[in-house]
């Protein structure tokens, strides 16, 4: 068995011991994207690192609640991660579009919002503001991801796009959020924060731990940090990269990417049994 790391925070040590302590009442969560799957330059060739899926399906029949929260469309994360038909992991909850959308591995059931009217505005326009970058835009259906991961200059075509996607964002009533070289138009008042909250609500988790590698992600170790304020207590991991070395000062705990966080969610389960 495997030794644990161990968190830099008070707070992250406590949040890890009731994690051990009672994983029947904890609730796991983690990002998709840089967490689970490595960061790649075509969004359709993503997959979870080949340790990810055999940790989560380990995991999930110890703990209350496996949950992937992601800005991706929740069908898609779930047929890239290779859930669907997953017998252990009949328990696991895809959150996508940062929450708006829900998918449940159990009954195969996916929960979605109406269309926005302002994504499909967006989409077309998008094009010509987009022309000259070297970015390419991922649809998601109810969100719009330009990535600039594939321009010649990387930094300075998001850079450059800021301003025009912010403007338009504006006047389609969206939220812009920022990212390891993508910007993503999509509506607003629903964060990863919000979800995991509403997940651990629902669940009634005396435990939380939440892994991300994002700015996408804050939200929901603020979360983490909220929840600790009402008894629930948190972990906060960083799936480390030199691209969002911030996470790091918001987190209890950085792992090396996605092999770290496959490696962290194998010695969990080696703990629990």
């Amino acid at each position: 068995m495997g030794s644990l790391p161990v968190p830099t925070t008070d707070a992250g040590r406590a949040g890890l011991a009731a994690l051990l302590d009672q994983p029947e009442r904890a609730l796991i969560a983690l990002d998709f994207d840089g967490t689970l799957a490595p960061i790649v330059d075509d969004p359709e060739r993503s997959r979870p690192h080949p340790d990810a899926v055999p940790a989560l399906a380990r995991v999930a029949g110890r703990v209350a609640v496996v949950a992937v929260i992601t800005g991706r469309p929740a069908q898609v994360a779930a047929r890239l991660g290779g859930f669907d038909g997953h017998p252990e992991l009949a328990g696991l909850t895809v959150l996508g579009a940062y929450g708006a959308e829900r998918w449940d591995a159990a009954t195969g059931e996916l929960h979605t919002p109406p269309p926005h009217a302002g994504v499909a505005a967006a989409r077309a326009e998008l094009p010509a503001l987009t022309a000259d970058s070297g970015a390419f835009i991922e649809d998601k259906g109810n969100a719009l991801a330009v990535h600039t991961r594939r321009a010649p200059d990387p930094a300075g075509a998001l850079a450059a796009l800021r301003e025009p996607l912010a403007a338009l964002a504006a006047a389609h009533g969206l939220a812009l959020e920022p990212g390891r070289l993508v910007l993503e138009l999509r509506p607003p008042g629903m964060d990863k924060g919000a979800a995991l909250t509403a997940l651990a609500r629902e669940t009634d988790a005396a435990s939380v731990l939440y892994g991300g590698d994002d700015l996408g992600d804050l939200p929901a170790f603020e979360a983490v940090a909220a929840l600790r304020e009402t008894g629930v207590a948190g972990l906060r991991v960083c799936s480390g990269s030199a691209e969002v070395a911030e996470l790091s000062s918001a987190t209890d705990l950085t792992v090396d990417g996605p092999h770290g966080i496959a490696a962290l969610l194998t010695t969990l389960a080696d703990h629990f049994a």
